[in-house]
């Protein structure tokens, strides 16, 4: 329970506590984010010091992990700010910023197990074999876990592999035209049929982030359960679905390469969670 609860800590204090402008700012911000994740771990060593513990070993099971967790996140996260920083990755680059972010989640998940190992003698391979699988506490914070990861971490991990939408793939909405037809005396006693005066408009609208972003989240949600429950077939009904909706921006290929590569990642993302659901719960 109390590796979950430090797993659950992490992903608290790095995806919902942390601002866009913490994101984007991060060497501004760094020492706010860190503190961040102190609160959050310290919250979580101290309940299970107090309720598991019975105030026990201050120092082993509170002062050191605590220390451990948190320093070695301030150290990989500086680290990672320090070589972005020297590499100057282009926009063009996302697989290398997705590649950096997962070794950040990776290594900061790596000491939080190695933490729980050798202060709390957790044991990975005999807590998920253990008779009868994980405790109903257990059961309940890994799904939840899974929950984050479905929806705020692999959007965050699709966005960055897609970047920003780029212009030219705005919708399309329209073309308008306007005249303007100025008859002058001068030119009415000529013959002549006067001034024309035209104005062309073409429209585009910018698509509602916040909106595909809910879906997205829906989406791998909905392929996570069915796939929970070996239903693989309905999942091609949900890329039906998107494909249906988007079927005339289809004609553009950059807008179809485009929504093929987040479509795909989604449904990777959701099915490998699923799978790991499966494989963990059940």
């Amino acid at each position: 329970m109390l590796f979950f609860s430090l797993v659950l800590a992490h992903f608290i204090a790095d995806f919902y506590l942390q601002t866009d402008d913490m994101v984007v700012e991060k060497r501004k911000y760094f020492w706010k984010h860190v503190i961040h994740h102190l609160f959050m771990t310290a919250l979580v060593l101290i309940g299970f010091w107090i309720l598991e513990d019975n105030f026990e070993n201050i120092l082993k099971n509170l002062f050191i992990p605590l220390i451990v967790i948190v320093l070695s996140h301030l150290i990989v996260d500086w680290m990672k700010i320090k070589l972005l920083e020297k590499m100057k990755l282009t926009n063009e680059e996302n697989m290398k910023r997705l590649g950096y972010f997962v070794l950040d989640q990776v290594l900061h998940l790596g000491m939080i197990t190695l933490v729980c190992m050798y202060c709390f003698q957790f044991e990975i391979k005999g807590f998920f074999q253990s008779e009868g699988g994980l405790s109903f506490i257990d059961s309940v914070l890994f799904f939840i876990i899974i929950v984050i990861l479905a929806t705020t971490v692999s959007g965050h991990m699709i966005k960055i592999l897609l970047g920003s939408l780029p212009n030219q793939l705005l919708t399309f909405e329209g073309k308008y035209s306007f005249k303007n037809e100025r008859k002058e005396a001068e030119f009415i006693q000529k013959g002549k049929k006067g001034l024309i005066e035209e104005y062309n408009y073409t429209v585009f609208s910018k698509h509602d982030l916040s909106r595909g972003k809910l879906i997205g989240y829906i989406e791998r949600l909905l392929v996570l359960l069915l796939t929970f429950y070996s239903a693989y077939p309905a999942i091609g009904f949900i890329v039906a679905a998107k494909s249906i909706a988007r079927f005339k921006q289809m004609d553009d290929r950059d807008w179809a390469e485009y929504f093929l590569l987040g479509t795909l990642t989604s449904m990777f993302l959701g099915i490998t969670l699923g799978i790991l659901l499966k494989i963990v719960i059940t």
